[in-house]
């Protein structure tokens, strides 16, 4: 590898390793802390997108997801919560701040009264048609650094870690 291209701050700390124990190959740390490193400021990029319009992620997420879900855009809670990749529990939290904003409707399914299904309301489609082209501009504008053969290697490479790691796709 270039090690001129590697003048990240975890390079700073494999620096300090390689000298505090120069037996120890710390070659993982490098691309572990890399990945979680990126994560946290690709979260704060996206946080700081969605805050000026007033909108969480986690709430842009939720609202996407019964965009693409189907037709009616509407998924009962336990499907919402596998494809939001969310608990239940975080969910049930989630659905409830959602309808209190009138961009997501609930009610008990007719076929089974123990079933609850979530609707995307027209406001709450308006939202997601609306910031939609934005997020995905804010998100290039975030790997600008990157080419696109660069995205397109990454991703791949992250696909394989992430599957490696059981993250598979749900049926």
């Amino acid at each position: 590898m270039n090690q001129t291209l590697l003048n990240d701050a975890v390079e700073q700390i494999l620096g300090g390793w390689a000298r505090a124990r120069p037996d120890v190959d710390c070659a993982a740390l490098g691309v572990a802390g890399r990945i979680s490193r990126a994560s946290r400021l690709l979260d704060r990029g996206v946080k700081d997108y969605f805050a000026r319009h007033d909108l969480e992620p986690w709430e842009f997420d939720v609202l996407a997801t019964l965009l693409r879900a189907n037709a009616d855009h509407r998924l009962c809670m336990g499907d919402l919560a596998t494809a939001a990749m969310v608990s239940s529990a975080a969910l049930t939290n989630r659905v409830d701040r959602l309808v209190a904003k009138g961009l997501v409707h609930r009610e008990t399914a007719p076929s089974n009264r123990r079933m609850v299904m979530i609707t995307l309301t027209d406001e709450g489609r308006a939202v997601v048609d609306e910031l939609l082209e934005g997020h995905v501009a804010d998100e290039n504008r975030l790997l600008s650094g990157l080419t696109p053969g660069d995205r397109e290697q990454l991703s791949v490479l992250l696909c394989k870690l992430l599957t490696s790691l059981g993250d598979v796709r749900s049926h």
